[in-house]
């Protein structure tokens, strides 16, 4: 039996979840495919066929190309690139016929709303040139939604596409046919709603270039794991190095690693000692000691010294790969939220097409004869005009870009409609430590001398002994010294012990920094000291005992300490009825002494990033809306697959590729502000749809003439047209009454008194 084969087509022309259906419907019914997916985000295909099948895929492309889509088989290697292509190209086509529609769209607006005012307007001309204008840009940039509108017509489909183009098509219709009764029949100056019908249609372009680029987050996401693995490794073979491609390693393979690489696998330390900085894999705050023994991961940096390691886990099964799978897991597996206007339409449409053939029905039989046909034809003409997606489009886009503006001018950047609509159901955050909520160095918090022993004398020893020190630790002390002016320029050459501490002679004392248990294997007593040392590192400090002259003398204790806004932060979101939780990679003691500091009483430590990811899923599988916050690799796929994904603006590129939200100016402090921003948006959202359909609900039966017996109220298509114009006003009306509500310097506060529950707002 021949394996099968994987083959992967770009797809361009792809603008919902119904063109998803379609492409996959006809992929699956092409004799020779075996299974088949389509990708939104990505716009590509997975296809699975006996291999090998060049006819099969050529045959799957031909079908995807007769159904109006653009479809190209592409390899592993090039996906990301192809993908990044298409996504350019996309976003630079729809800023020409954006551009292209506003320009044509202005004059037809200064003519429509004239109304002869202007001198020269009002004239003979005046019609068809409002007319030729929106043929224009229904022909020229608009093209692509009245096509789009017909493939899903053609397959049974309606969606936003058809929406638009119904609208659009019925307001320059009736414009065409009013002019063209008055240039044959003569009257009046034409009632022509063009207008109304280019607007749309720009509108519609500009929201669809606005959001293209939230389509190249998955990929950049995962482009950013890839490239923290190094691409070539040092392999040892019988003692003699040679450069080799990563991807090549296989386990039980020796490679070297030297200062400042990433390992390139998962392993074992076989010779060497070194700090190994884990910080974006681990989430472990500080630099780790490492000696032969010691395990490995992919990714991590070697901070100080030369080790060989032997290969345990390489590719995807190494800790780089795994992550990248868990990301790519999570971000394929979160669903976009659908658009509102989207999901309605279904049922909005067909119901708006359906009354319009009833009201000509209706007429007709009311009054038998052309009169009542006449009749009929105006009354629907009407309908289709005021049931226009104007003001439906204009609703959610409308207040998404005051609210994600005002985000923006905050520091605060948000990805979309979703990441507003999702943050302001949040009911649960989930918060990394080191670089979320601590400055992720650490500082000397404690100075323990013992008696006789001023802490300044204390802390100028150690000092004294830690300049040069690359050890973060070290560098800590020396920065303490620093800020308290202490005289540095004497320091004398150290003599390191990796893993265990530093020595150095000044003047006749011998002054020794370690841990504990190296200082008493000295022959150090410790015996008085040990009591400090035990309570700083129950209470998450790492204790740094100073010794003289083969007595200790005192004890540093060294903690990364949370950020001055994180404590009313933390206090904020409780305020908001969101529970708070720390997950961290962590020590256990070092995560509880920072969360009793905050307030927050669950804490997860020393968790892996995919235990950080399966803390998420589990609180997902109870019902829970989750936000979680995060600076570093480690946190990744855990912000991939929250509901919400908040990235910090100072950490990595991986993390903020894979969030929904980075709060790039003022750290945590802005995450509170960020759910009232979402909130109040939201609101306003439902606000502006609630107004849309209760407009349609009064304004298509006025339009249909239903009350014109009983109480001789009815709408013409030109009172129509105003009243959907109106409709749309008042919709921006409410999105710029939400940006003066957004703008009062009070609102970074407002988040900390808004007591809505976030499940209802």
């Amino acid at each position: 039996m021949n394996p099968s084969t994987e083959t992967t087509l770009s797809i361009t022309g792809m603008t919902c979840a119904a063109c998803v259906r379609r492409v996959t419907t006809a992929l699956r019914g092409v004799p020779g495919i075996e299974a088949a997916s389509v990708d939104l985000i990505t716009r590509q295909a997975l296809v699975t066929t006996a291999a090998p099948a060049p006819g099969v895929v050529a045959q799957a492309v031909s079908r995807i190309r007769d159904l109006g889509y653009g479809a190209e088989p592409v390899g592993d290697r090039d996906a990301h690139a192809v993908h990044e292509r298409a996504v350019q190209t996309e976003s630079r086509d729809l800023a020409r016929a954006a551009i292209q529609a506003a320009v044509l769209t202005t004059p037809v607006v200064i003519l429509a709303m004239s109304h002869g005012l202007l001198p020269g307007t009002g004239s003979w001309w005046d019609a068809p040139l409002q007319i030729l204008l929106t043929t224009a840009i229904m022909l020229g940039p608009g093209r692509r939604i009245l096509l789009a509108a017909w493939r899903g017509v053609r397959h049974g489909s309606l969606d936003m596409n058809t929406l638009v183009t119904l609208g659009v098509l019925a307001a320059w219709g009736s414009s065409v046919a009013s002019w063209t009764q008055v240039l044959w029949g003569g009257g009046h100056h034409p009632e022509l709603y063009a207008e109304a019908a280019a607007v749309i249609l720009t509108a519609v372009l500009t929201g669809r270039w606005l959001e293209v680029g939230a389509r190249r987050r998955l990929a950049d996401a995962v482009a950013g794991l890839a490239a923290l693995q190094p691409d070539h490794a040092e392999r040892m073979v019988d003692g003699v190095p040679e450069t080799v491609a990563a991807s090549v390693l296989m386990p039980g393979d020796v490679v070297r690693v030297r200062p400042g690489e990433r390992f390139p696998t998962d392993g074992v330390i076989i010779t060497g000692r070194t700090l190994i900085d884990a910080a974006l894999v681990t989430g472990e705050s500080l630099p780790v000691e490492a000696q032969p023994g010691d395990t490995v991961q992919a990714g991590t940096l070697n901070r100080t010294g030369m080790v060989t390691v032997r290969a345990t886990a390489v590719g995807a099964a190494a800790t780089i790969g795994r992550i990248m799978a868990a990301v790519a897991s999570a971000q394929n597996g979160r669903a976009p939220i659908a658009r509102m206007a989207d999901r309605l339409s279904a049922i909005f449409v067909p119901v708006v097409l359906g009354i319009a053939v009833l009201t000509v029905l209706g007429w007709m039989f009311a009054m038998p004869g052309m009169d009542g046909f006449r009749m009929g034809i105006s009354h629907a003409v009407a309908v289709l005009v005021i049931a226009c997606p104007c003001a439906l489009g204009l609703a959610t886009p409308a207040a998404i870009s005051v609210g994600i503006g005002r985000a923006a001018q905050l520091g605060i950047l948000m990805r979309g409609g979703a990441a507003i609509e999702t943050a302001s159901r949040i009911d649960t955050v989930l918060l990394d430590k080191t670089g979320t909520l601590t400055t992720g160095e650490p500082r000397l918090v404690d100075i323990v001398p013992q008696p006789g022993v001023g802490e300044e004398r204390l802390l100028h020893l150690a000092a004294l002994v830690e300049v040069g020190s690359e050890h973060p630790l070290g560098r800590a002390v020396v920065r303490a010294a620093q800020d308290r002016s202490l005289d540095l320029r004497d320091a004398p050459a150290s003599t390191v012990v990796p893993g265990h501490g530093v020595g150095a002679r000044i003047g006749d004392q011998m002054i020794a920094i370690g841990t504990i248990t190296w200082l008493a294997s000295l022959g150090i007593a410790v015996a008085a000291v040990q009591p400090d040392a035990e309570r700083l590192a129950r209470a998450g400090r790492t204790p740094l005992v100073v010794a003289r002259d083969g007595v200790a003398v005192g004890v540093l204790g060294v903690l990364d300490v949370p950020t001055p806004a994180a404590r009313q932060a933390v206090a904020d979101l409780r305020n908001l009825g969101i529970a708070v939780a720390m997950v961290t990679g962590d020590r256990m003691a070092v995560a509880e002494a920072v969360a009793q500091d905050l307030g927050i009483t669950t804490v997860h430590a020393e968790t892996t990033p995919e235990r950080k990811a399966a803390l998420v899923a589990s609180a997902q599988a109870r019902g829970r809306v989750v936000a979680m916050v995060g600076d570093g690799l480690n946190d990744a796929p855990a912000v991939a697959g929250a509901n919400l994904g908040i990235a910090m603006g100072n950490g990595t590129q991986v993390a903020q590729a894979a969030a929904d939200v980075v709060l790039a100016q003022g750290g945590i402090a802005a995450l509170p502000v960020t759910l009232h921003i979402a909130r109040a948006t939201t609101r306003a959202i439902r606000q502006n749809l609630a107004w849309a359909f209760a407009f349609n609900l009064l304004g298509i039966p006025l339009a249909a003439g239903v009350f014109l017996p009983i109480t001789g109220w009815s709408l013409s298509p030109m009172i129509a047209s105003a009243a959907m114009a109106l409709s749309s006003t008042l919709v921006l009306l409410n999105a710029w009454r939400l940006r003066f509500a957004l703008q009062h310097p009070e609102a970074r506060h407002r988040a900390s008194s808004d007591r809505d529950d976030p499940r209802q707002s």
